[in-house]
């Protein structure tokens, strides 16, 4: 069965940076489609970022030029780095596949002084 493990949240202070890693096993990884979404406490699901299998890549507007998604196929995984943190940044970020069929468990990212 598919399966995404996140892993790299933490706490960082404001302005900081972090990557956050996303491991796939059970699919073909480099024929599909690859996100990030974030939930923070009380509001909705957002899309942070995406990338296709062609690396095309595409970032809400609230984290333009200030994270980065790529993918290394030949380890099954995906990464976000993510620079210049603000506090309203904290979030859960999950790891999906870009049709949104399977996601991971998630990965608490706080960004506090």
């Amino acid at each position: 069965q598919v399966q995404l493990v996140e892993s790299g949240g933490g706490l960082v202070q404001p302005g900081g940076s972090l990557r956050l890693s996303c491991a796939a096993s059970g699919m073909i990884f480099s024929i599909n489609a690859m996100g990030w979404s974030r939930q923070a406490q009380g509001k909705q699901r957002e899309l942070v970022a995406g990338i296709t299998s062609g690396r095309r890549t595409n970032y809400a507007d609230s984290v333009k030029g200030r994270f980065t998604i790529s993918r290394d196929n030949a380890k099954n995984t995906v990464y976000l780095l993510m620079n210049s943190l603000k506090p309203e940044d904290t979030a859960v970020y999950y790891c999906h596949t870009g049709a949104m069929d399977y996601w991971g468990q998630g990965t608490q990212v706080t960004v506090s002084s």
